[in-house]
Formats: structure tokens, C-alpha cells, sequence
């Protein structure tokens, strides 16, 4: 005997499969959740960038403090102090990267202006739009130095922002960056 189920729906009335307007709108729900993810994609590449000028201006401030503490005379003498210098017009001014100290010895001055030209050069190459100062708050055995470097970040759609000096960012027609900035504090002590 063979059983009819009175209540099981007949095969080709209810089994159409998906209409048209279906696929669409899951292709339109697909389309926005991959522009979603390529514009936090490119986001988090934009911070990332700005993670790694961190880190490279805490290494360029450490390697000048290093310097000094292997030429502690030319530090404790004053030869470090370095006036506001920014990376455009360190370049313009037909900077060269000083070699006086490698081949011949030097006095304590000499290697404390080797030391600055190679760092100056480094910082120049690394951070965009770079500005520095190096200066000497406490002078005399112990000696205290202030290390401050600056840049322009890329922010808001921008190629290379150039720095406004009325505010902390920096704008083109492209649209604007940020200005940032780290500062280091070095002591150093001659030992008598």
C-alpha cells in the first residue's frame, strides 16, 4: 500500500529557484561589503605608514644620543648644539655627506660635525618633510641635549603635504597632512 501525504506540496508549483531581482540585489550586497573592506584596506596601509615614521624618528634620535655618548668631550663641549634645520633647505643647500672622519682620526669637534652631517643626511632621506634641532638645555660636565625631530604625515587623500608654519598641518591642493613631532633628552657625563 503506498501512503499519500495530503499536505506535501506539489513539486513544479512551489520550486521556482531565485528570480532575478534576488541575484542583483546579492551581487549589490557583495559589491559594497569588498569596497568596504578595500577602503579599510587602504586606511590601515595610511597608518601603518605613519606608525613606521614613529619609529624610525625614535631610531634617528636614538643613533645622534649613541653618537654622543661614544664622543662624550664633544658632547660635554657644546659641539652637538644644532639650530632649527628643515630637510628642504638642509638639501638646498647642497648638503654633503661629510667622510673627514673615516679614513684620518679627529678631534672631538670634528667627529661631533662628522657625527651631525651623517645624521642630518639620514634624517633628511627618512622623514617627509623634515625639520630638527638639537639643543644644548644644560651646558657643562653634565651636559643636556634636546633632541627634536618633526615631519609631515600624509592625512585625507594627500600625495606630499606641504607644511603650513601658521598651524600644525600641512596642505596642498591634493588636501592636507598632519605635522608631527618627538622629542629626546639626552644627559651626558664626562668622566673626570
Amino acid at each position: 500500500m503506498i501512503r499519500f501525504n495530503a499536505n506535501r506540496p506539489k513539486t513544479g508549483a512551489s520550486e521556482r529557484g531565485f528570480s532575478m531581482i534576488e541575484v542583483l540585489v546579492t551581487l549589490l550586497i557583495i559589491s559594497l561589503a569588498l569596497l568596504g573592506t578595500a577602503g579599510l584596506q587602504a586606511y590601515s596601509m595610511r597608518l601603518n605608514q605613519g606608525g613606521q615614521f614613529r619609529s624610525l624618528a625614535v631610531f634617528l634620535a636614538a643613533d645622534l644620543a649613541e653618537r654622543m655618548e661614544a664622543n662624550k668631550a664633544g658632547a660635554v663641549a657644546g659641539s652637538y648644539a644644532l639650530a632649527s634645520t628643515s630637510g628642504v633647505d638642509f638639501l638646498a643647500g647642497a648638503a654633503t655627506l661629510s667622510n673627514a672622519c673615516v679614513s684620518a682620526a679627529c678631534t672631538d669637534a670634528g667627529l661631533a660635525a662628522f657625527d651631525l652631517s651623517q645624521w642630518q643626511n639620514a634624517v633628511a632621506a627618512t622623514l617627509p618633510q623634515s625639520s630638527w634641532s638639537v639643543l644644548q638645555s644644560v651646558s657643562g660636565n653634565p651636559s643636556s641635549y634636546t633632541i627634536t625631530l618633526s615631519w609631515v604625515d600624509r592625512r585625507a587623500d594627500t600625495n606630499n603635504a606641504a607644511t603650513d608654519a601658521s598651524s600644525q598641518f600641512g596642505s596642498n591642493a591634493a588636501g592636507t597632512g598632519e605635522k608631527f613631532s618627538y622629542t629626546s633628552t639626552r644627559t651626558v657625563l664626562l668622566k673626570p
